[in-house]
């Protein structure tokens, strides 16, 4: 259909800072897709390194969409966790942003 030349796709990216936020967004979030796998994943980190963990997922989520055709854009939607942001910005490489003439 042409649809990734016609239109600007914004991702959106929230970290998981705890265990408890995954579960909640899986089940009471319409359209949030949580798989089981993240919840395994934070379960497993180490005591203290679950929210660190949420972070390494959400950069990697960002890599995948910098690869993903007709994605030109991530919100990071930090939810009660907004002064992480520049933070998870620079873990993910999308800061600083590049300087277009």
């Amino acid at each position: 259909m042409g649809l990734t030349e016609k239109v600007y796709i914004l991702a959106g990216v929230t970290p998981m800072k705890s265990v408890g936020m995954a579960k909640y967004m899986k089940s009471k979030v319409p359209g949030m897709d949580v798989p089981d796998e993240i919840i395994k994943r934070l379960q497993g980190a180490e005591k203290g390194k679950v929210a660190d963990e949420g972070i390494k997922f959400a950069c990697e989520q960002v890599e995948e969409f910098k690869e993903m055709k007709g994605v030109h854009g991530v919100h990071m939607m930090a939810i009660e966790w907004e002064h992480m942001v520049p933070e998870i910005a620079e873990r993910a490489k999308v800061l600083p942003r590049p300087v277009v003439d």
